[in-house]
């Protein structure tokens, strides 16, 4: 693959992840209130309607898996976003809980598909230390296209009409055809197989690989710690700590911000460090700023109060710049090429539990004990990220520490 052509497909697949991004962001903020709009349902019984057909995410994983391993990874997110985009069509025609179970259920099934399938592209169209840089820029573009969907999401709803609500869902509908469209446009190379690889083998080959399962198992409390920002730090700020609701908000734009505008040099930096150890760095800053957090419960009033709050989530968004593109390009270097999908449908599930259990654990926590919710959370991260350091000898090298791609071949002269 020549220079130019490896930039003319990243720069596609990165066109194709804002307009994804945007989408998405239009809609993520409506999500309840739209079926509330729309149906009349009760807020509560659309949050259990969601939260079941959302459950068939963890389904539609390792299928995912299977599928971009017998026919490519570009064709599964093609096909994931074909199929989100039929669900927004008809959720305009939601009028009672059952369909709006069905339709929601449809979209689950291709969010579901999405994280194995586009890791797993990623590292069909790029190598070495360009995955790294597609990761960290794709991680930056798409907190930029979720911002800017919110936004355009808050200017319709200004609007203040039944008509707002149904632009937002179609409008996002369009955009996952449109990010269709785009990634159709880019060369995937075919899947790989041999006699060891059969599909019909199933997961066995993947709870054979016991380093790659530990990586996985090790992410878990991790996941939860990212989930603190959506699930308990709202209640905690404003409930535990006395602040000021509009001082949520201010704290996500913090994080959402930063990781758009410093992803990309802080992944740059690491280019030159072992992959384990700066995740492990994060996770360790993690730490801190739940720490920092729980110390605000104890002592903190008033601008005291306002500046750690800040300077913890300050440290909680280092973190993960720290920690997410670099495990991203750690988990997809460590899959084998032939398994990959698979491999990265198992390390997926990491993510989906603990999102799927964050809402019940963390609140449990938090009434049992602000402090005790804190502490868990860092001696959970603490030990992952330890446990992290002592993996890296039995992972692949090319996992660890970060290779150049090859370079292109050249042509024979006058050819």
């Amino acid at each position: 693959m020549s220079g130019g052509t490896a930039r003319s497909i990243r720069a596609r697949y990165m066109a194709g992840m804002v307009v994804d991004a945007t989408g998405s962001g239009m809609y993520l903020p409506i999500s309840l209130l739209y079926f509330h709009h729309v149906t009349g349902l009760p807020i509560t019984q659309v949050g259990v309607i969601m939260s079941a057909a959302a459950l068939l995410a963890l389904v539609s994983n390792p299928i995912a898996g299977i599928l971009v391993d017998r026919y490519g990874a570009r064709a599964v997110v093609i096909g994931g976003y074909l199929v989100r985009a039929a669900g927004f069509a008809c959720y305009p025609w939601v009028d009672s809980p059952v369909q709006m179970f069905l339709v929601v259920a449809v979209v689950a099934l291709g969010d579901g598909s999405f994280p194995p399938s586009i890791q797993s592209f990623i590292a069909e169209i790029a190598k070495g230390t360009d995955r790294d840089r597609l990761i960290a820029a794709q991680r930056s573009l798409r907190n930029a296209g979720l911002g800017a969907g919110g936004l355009l999401a808050g200017a319709a709803l200004g609007l203040g009409s039944s008509a707002a609500y149904q632009a937002i869902v179609l409008g996002s509908g369009a955009a996952f055809l449109i990010t269709a469209a785009v990634m159709r446009t880019i060369p995937g190379p075919r899947p790989v197989h041999d006699g060891t690889t059969r599909t019909k083998r199933g997961y066995r080959l993947v709870f054979a690989n016991r380093p790659f399962l530990a990586l996985t198992l090790l992410n878990v409390p991790v996941a939860f710690g990212y989930m603190v920002l959506s699930v308990s730090l709202p209640v905690y700020v404003t409930q535990d700590l006395g602040a000021a609701d509009s001082l949520v908000g201010v704290l996500y734009a913090v994080n959402t911000v930063g990781i758009a505008a410093l992803q990309i040099p802080v992944s740059r930096f690491l280019v030159g460090f072992r992959r384990t150890r700066a995740a492990a760095l994060g996770g360790v800053i993690f730490c801190l700023s739940f720490l920092l957090f729980e110390a605000l419960g104890l002592v903190a009033s008033g601008r005291t109060l306002l500046v750690g709050v800040f300077a913890a989530t300050v440290l909680f968004t280092v973190g993960e710049l720290l920690h997410g593109a670099t495990a991203s390009a750690l988990v997809a270097n460590a899959a084998p090429e032939a398994t990959r999908g698979r491999h990265l449908a198992v390390y997926q599930l990491s993510w989906a539990v603990p999102t799927a259990l964050a809402p019940a654990v963390l609140t449990s926590l938090l009434t049992l004990s602000p402090s005790a919710m804190w502490l868990v959370l860092t001696a959970g991260v603490a030990v992952s990220a330890a446990s992290l350091v002592r993996l890296e000898s039995r992972l692949p090298r090319p996992a660890v520490v970060p290779q150049a791609p090859a370079a292109p071949v050249p042509a024979p002269a006058g050819t």
